[in-house]
C-alpha cells in the first residue's frame, strides 16, 4: 500500500470514471491486466506504421469486454511513442458516409479529438501546425544564420513549408490541403487572426459551402461527406512529414453501422469500410493506421454484418487453421477473450489499493472477500461467462464506496443483502407467475 505512488490528479480520473462505468483516459498502466498478447500485436503493427506502412485491426468483444480500454490503452502507447492520435465514437449522427452529412460528422469529432503527447486531451490541430512553423523557423535562422526580425527568414521559411506540401500536390485533394496550410502561414506571418481561423475551420471540415470557403481562402473546394477519409490520409503523410511517427485512428462502437436499418446505407458505410481497408492492406496509405472497435455480432452477423458483404466477409474470416482454441494476432480481426478469474483477482487487488489511496485510507478487504465477492458476482449473473470487467468494476467500486462512506456497514452483510434481492425478486415473479396461472392469464 505504501509503495503504491499515483498522483492524485490520476486517481481522481481512475476512481470517478471507473464509478461511472466509462474507460479513463489517463492511468489505464495502473489497473491493466491481462491483454499482453493483444497489446504485442498492435505494437507491432504500431512499429511498422512508424517505418511508412498502414494497418487496420477489427477489434471484436461483446459488451464489456474490455474493447474500450485495449483502444485506450493502445491510444496511451501511442501518444508516448510521438504518434499522433484521433478517436471517435460511431453513433447514428456518426457514420462512415451517410446522406446527411454523418460521415463528415466523425471528421469533425476526429479533428477534435486530435491529440499529441503535449496536448493529450484533443485540440491540438492549431498546436501542431504552430510547432511545426516554429522549428522550421528555428531551422532556417539556425542554417542561414539569421535573425527572428531578419526580412529574408519569411522568404526561407515559406521555402521549407512549400517543400514539405509540395510533395502531397500529386495526392488526391493534396493541392488545396497545402494551399490551405500555406494560408495558415501567411496569417501566421502578418498576425492576421481572421486568416489563420479560416485555415483552421476549412481544415476541420467546419465550412458549410465551398462559396464561403473561396471567397475566405481562394479554395475550390471544402471537406464534406465524401472526401473526408481522402484527407486523412493527407494527415497521416503531413504529420510524418513534420516529425511525428504517423497519425492513429481510434474508431469504438462499430456496431452502430450493423444497427443502420436502411441495407442501402448499410452497404454504403460497409464499401467505405472496404476501401479503408484495402488502402491500408495494399499499401495505399501511408503512416496511418485504424483500430475499429466492435461487438463479434457486428462482425459475423451473415444477415447484416460486415459479413454480410461478400468483399469484407472474404478478407475478415478466418483462416482454416486459426480457431478452435489457437489464436492468431497478426489477422485482422484481434478477438478479445474474457479476463479469467485469475486476471479479474488481480484487477480488483489493484482497484482496492488505488481506492484506498485516493482516500486515503488502508484497505481491510482480504484476497479472500475479493473471491467471494467474484463468487457472487458470478451468482448473482446466473453464469460464468457472463462476468465480464465493465460489471465487476463498476460494482466493486459502489461497494468500495458504501463501505468507505458507511463505517457501521460491514463486506459480509453488505454482500449478503446483494445476493438476497435477486432472490426475493425470484420469488416474487413465482408468486405472480402463481396468480396468473390461477385466472388462466
Amino acid at each position: 500500500m505504501t509503495d503504491l505512488k499515483i498522483p492524485k490528479r490520476l486517481t481522481t480520473a481512475l476512481v470517478n470514471s471507473l464509478t461511472a462505468g466509462v474507460v479513463p483516459r489517463v492511468g489505464l498502466e495502473h489497473i491493466a491486466v491481462g491483454r499482453k498478447q493483444e497489446v504485442e500485436a498492435l505494437l507491432r503493427d504500431m512499429d511498422n506504421i512508424a517505418e511508412g506502412g498502414a494497418a487496420m485491426k477489427l477489434i471484436t468483444g461483446r459488451y464489456g469486454s474490455g474493447k474500450s480500454f485495449l483502444l485506450q490503452t493502445i491510444r496511451n502507447y501511442a501518444l508516448d511513442r510521438e504518434f499522433v492520435t484521433a478517436d471517435a465514437d460511431l453513433s447514428p449522427e456518426r457514420r462512415l458516409v451517410g446522406t446527411k452529412g454523418q460521415g463528415l460528422a466523425t471528421y469533425r469529432e476526429l479533428m477534435t479529438h486530435l491529440s499529441t503527447k503535449t496536448r493529450p486531451d484533443g485540440g491540438a490541430l492549431e498546436a501542431i501546425l504552430q510547432k511545426w512553423i516554429l522549428a522550421i523557423q528555428q531551422e532556417a535562422m539556425q542554417a542561414g544564420g539569421l535573425r527572428a526580425d531578419d526580412p529574408a527568414l519569411a522568404h526561407e521559411v515559406e521555402q521549407r513549408i512549400f517543400a514539405v506540401t509540395s510533395h502531397m500536390h500529386n495526392l488526391v485533394h493534396g493541392f488545396d490541403f497545402a494551399k490551405v496550410l500555406a494560408a495558415y502561414w501567411n496569417g501566421y506571418k502578418l498576425g492576421e487572426d481572421e486568416k489563420k481561423q479560416a485555415a483552421l475551420r476549412w481544415l476541420r471540415g467546419e465550412y458549410p459551402n465551398k462559396t464561403e470557403a473561396r471567397k475566405e481562402l481562394d479554395v475550390a473546394v471544402i471537406i464534406d461527406d465524401d472526401t473526408w477519409y481522402d484527407y486523412i490520409k493527407l494527415w497521416s503523410e503531413f504529420v510524418a512529414k513534420i516529425g511525428y511517427k504517423g497519425l492513429l485512428l481510434f474508431i469504438d462502437e462499430g456496431v452502430n453501422l450493423y444497427k443502420i436499418s436502411n441495407s442501402v446505407s448499410r452497404t454504403s458505410n460497409y464499401e467505405k469500410l472496404l476501401t479503408m481497408f484495402n488502402d491500408t492492406m495494399q499499401g495505399k496509405a501511408e503512416h496511418l493506421g485504424i483500430f475499429l472497435g466492435g461487438t463479434p455480432q457486428f462482425v459475423e452477423d451473415e444477415r447484416r454484418g460486415l459479413f454480410s458483404y461478400e468483399a469484407l466477409r472474404s478478407r475478415l474470416v478466418e483462416g482454416r487453421f486459426a480457431g478452435n482454441g489457437y489464436r492468431n494476432y497478426t489477422g485482422p480481426i484481434l478477438k478479445l477473450e474474457m479476463l479469467s478469474h485469475e486476471e479479474i483477482l488481480i484487477l480488483l487487488q489493484k482497484l482496492l489499493r488505488i481506492h484506498g489511496l485516493h482516500f486515503g485510507y488502508t484497505p481491510a478487504l482480504t484476497d479472500a472477500d475479493l473471491i467471494q465477492f467474484m463468487e457472487t458476482a458470478v451468482g448473482r449473473l446466473g453464469a460464468d461467462e457472463l462476468l465480464t470487467p465493465r460489471e465487476v468494476v463498476r460494482d466493486f467500486m459502489d461497494l468500495l464506496h458504501t463501505l468507505h462512506q458507511n463505517p457501521d456497514a460491514s463486506f459480509s452483510r453488505l454482500l449478503g443483502e446483494r445476493m438476497a434481492a435477486p432472490a426475493a425478486a425470484g420469488r416474487e415473479q413465482d408468486d405472480l407467475d402463481d396468480f396468473l396461472a390461477e385466472f388462466e392469464l
